[in-house]
């Protein structure tokens, strides 16, 4: 029966082909202006490790002075380089990573390259197996590396091939501001997003070439980027020294499951009381423990301009729905005596129902297809935009999808008034009126 309805469908489209043509451009507007904005919020707001975000925690504490503080209040971002380094000393997660932003002056060897800037990221060893981080060639270097300030560097595949060509870099030296690096390993392609890791030193645009051990970076005294927030009365000529009321470490853990945040929180808040207790602290415990999606919805990594566009072009595919109920109507009821004629030759009600459903359904359809042409000029419209996410702004297989699930469900809702009006016509009163 379906095949038939769809026959009577493409029927009454090439009958009144105008009103047709109406329907399909309001349900295609407001699916084009729909899908622009839900596009660009699916990649803002999407997990960037789903496999495990619920076992990332991202740690705060709470080392300021006591002046100026309120029982509750939100810790300070990031750590202390003494308290990352204590933290990672005692181990009291399954992984843990200390890490901070970085970049230098690389100087190719050999090459007729020219010495460029290079975006860096320090951390310690379990920064890739905590992170999933692929590997094309070689390896991470170790916990012993971290120990030693070995010099070692892990590299992209982007920054390999460029220096090295399609040669092996591994084993190979790199060196950034005159200090000599040996590589280890060649990253595959990843690029987390947003980068959740680290939202001081970008969101979304942030592209790290090497990774440098932390204990090596601060032995080498190699440039960093980000923020940092010092506090109390010490003055010092090296902000990220050891002992440094200074504030600008990032530090993840991984936990064996999401019902170990519990245990991890007290051992925080009693390493809270514990500097409180040597001198360090001064305000009471106040620690906070954040899993992935937690720390971004925390930090708002979605802009509200997104979410207000999101909610207007809603709105507007909401005005297109009623005026697509609007002309339904119309078209229905200009063929009530044909619904009157099937009524009188048996036709049941549901029947009608249904080939008004139908009809309505393939409306939406020619209308997605047409929506999606106008989202993926939306979209292409996003990517000409200054924003820092604007490049992120493409339409992916299941949004795709979503597109045409979306248009064929907006246009039978909208149809659902109508096809109601038009199996209630009373079948004698069309045959006597003819």
């Amino acid at each position: 029966m379906f095949g038939y309805y769809l026959n009577l469908a493409l029927r009454s489209f090439r009958r009144n082909r105008v009103l047709t043509a109406l329907m399909v451009l309001a349900i295609a507007l407001g699916i084009g202006a729909s899908m622009t904005t839900l596009t660009v919020f699916h990649v803002l707001s999407g997990d960037p490790i789903p496999q495990k975000s619920d076992r990332l925690f991202y740690v705060q504490l709470d080392p300021e002075p006591r002046d100026g503080y309120k029982p509750g209040e939100e810790p300070q971002d990031q750590l202390t380089r003494f308290d990352a380094q204590e933290l990672l000393r005692q181990k009291k997660a399954k992984r843990q990573a200390m890490m901070t932003g970085g970049g230098g002056v690389l100087e190719p060897e050999g090459t007729k390259l020219k010495p460029f800037v290079l975006s860096m990221r320090y951390t310690s060893a379990d920064f890739f197996p905590m992170f999933e981080v692929p590997f094309q060639r070689g390896r991470p270097w170790t916990g012993a590396d971290d120990e030693a300030r070995a010099r070692v560097a892990v590299i992209t595949r982007e920054l390999g091939e460029k220096l090295f060509g399609s040669g092996d870099p591994v084993g190979r030296e790199l060196r950034i501001e005159g200090n000599a690096l040996r590589i280890v390993g060649v990253l595959d392609t990843w690029k987390p997003t947003p980068h959740f890791y680290d939202l001081n030193t970008g969101r979304y645009d942030n592209d790290e070439e090497v990774y440098v051990p932390i204990s090596t970076a601060l032995d080498l005294k190699l440039g960093r980027n980000g923020s940092m927030n010092c506090y109390g009365r010490t003055v010092t000529s090296d902000p990220t020294a050891e002992n440094v009321p200074c504030t600008w470490m990032q530090y993840w853990v991984e936990l064996a499951s999401a019902g170990d945040a519990a245990a991890y929180k007290r051992y925080l808040d009693n390493y809270s009381e514990q500097q409180r207790s040597a001198g360090r602290f001064e305000r009471p415990a106040n620690t906070r423990l954040r899993n992935v999606m937690e720390w971004l919805e925390f930090r708002q990594v979605v802009p509200g301009d997104v979410r207000l566009q999101l909610w207007l072009a809603f709105g507007f595919l909401l005005v297109c729905l009623l005026n697509t109920v609007g002309l339904l109507l119309a078209k229905f009821l200009r063929r009530s005596s044909e619904f009157g004629v099937r009524r009188a030759l048996g036709a049941s009600r549901r029947a009608i129902f249904t080939q008004c459903l139908v009809e309505a359904g393939t409306v939406g359809l020619a209308g997605g297809a047409l929506g999606l042409g106008l989202a993926l000029l939306g979209l292409w419209g996003v990517r000409q935009r200054p924003a820092e996410y604007a490049q992120l702004a493409h339409l992916d297989g299941g949004m795709l999808l979503l597109t045409f699930a979306l248009a064929i469900g907006a246009s039978l809702l909208a149809g659902l008034l109508p096809a109601w009006r038009a199996m209630r016509v009373p079948p004698a009163l069309q045959l006597k009126s003819q």
